[in-house]
């Protein structure tokens, strides 16, 4: 039987003369993943609210503040572990964000090493996660159940 994991996260889409604010996620050995949403995990106890305010910071500079919850985007993945299959749920709860101080840096020792605004019409050609995919079509289409079809 797969063991079973459950990762819950929060993100915030920041988009602004349109252009979308990305961070790029990396391994624990630098070895880049591609560009995704600024967020990450919750710390156990964690409001998923504040979790996203926190890695943004972290990860891009910026203080933002919540305009309004997107909706909630599950994936579930077979993965292969160490020690046999996992069977892996991500659970994302993205937020439409909008910035209120700080300035662009880059996340130092952390799970990203770059942030950038790119034009939204070259997110297409980006190397990236299926996260910006899903974020960019709950902003865009803003779903009433906040669920999206799955991509």
């Amino acid at each position: 039987m797969a063991e079973r994991t459950l990762r819950v996260a929060a993100y915030g889409v920041c988009i602004q003369n349109g252009q979308v604010l990305l961070a790029r996620w990396i391994s624990a050995d630098g070895a880049e993943w591609g560009w995704t949403m600024p967020g990450g995990g919750l710390e156990h106890g964690e409001d998923p609210l504040d979790a996203m305010v926190r890695e943004v910071r972290e990860e891009t500079g910026y203080e933002v503040v919540a305009e309004r919850l997107l909706g909630i985007d599950s994936r579930r993945r077979a993965l292969a572990g160490p020690e046999g299959p996992i069977d892996f749920q991500s659970l994302r709860i993205v937020y439409a964000v909008r910035i209120v101080s700080g300035e662009l840096r880059h996340e130092v020792g952390g799970t990203t090493d770059q942030a950038a605004w790119f034009d939204l019409d070259a997110v297409a050609s980006l190397p990236r996660v299926d996260l910006i995919d899903a974020a960019l079509e709950l902003h865009r289409d803003t779903p009433p159940t906040g669920r999206i079809t799955q991509i």
